[in-house]
């Protein structure tokens, strides 16, 4: 199950973040997660929003460049090793990881990492296949 993620292209100074974030929630659009990336002059904001189509086409108004890209979520246990557990099934099956994020749900002591992967849906058949717990839409969004 993939879900998808906002990136947008936001200029490296004072208020470039808070701009995008004050614009989504007088819309009413909550931010699950995000990730911040920088360099000297640009930063890449990271967002998982239920409405990406309303998020992108309120983005794209205020001129932001906006990319939607398929991000997959996986449940881990919140403790010592339960990202190395993860990170090895990966290796042994020689699947890429471009990047990745995380969040504490707060839910029966588990944690959310978001992955994107070079071959997304490669990636969720050997996780399914391993048992790990790939979350759609309903285990992301709250209600």
């Amino acid at each position: 199950m993939k879900i998808k993620q906002l990136s947008l292209f936001i200029e490296n100074k004072a208020g470039a973040i808070s701009a995008p974030c004050k614009l989504l929630s007088e819309a009413g659009i909550n931010i699950v997660t995000l990730s911040l990336a920088d360099t000297q002059t640009f930063g890449i904001m990271r967002l998982i929003v239920k409405e990406w189509q309303k998020a992108k086409k309120l983005l794209e108004i205020r001129k932001y460049a906006v990319n939607i890209t398929d991000v997959v979520a996986i449940e881990v246990e919140d403790k010592p090793g339960g990202l190395a557990r993860i990170l090895s099934v990966l290796d042994d099956s020689n699947v890429n990881v471009e990047y990745m994020y995380a969040f504490t749900s707060g839910k029966n002591g588990k944690a959310v990492l978001v992955f994107r992967f070079e071959k997304p849906d490669e990636a969720i058949k050997v996780l399914s296949a391993k048992k790990i717990n790939v979350l759609g839409e309903a285990h992301i969004f709250p209600k």
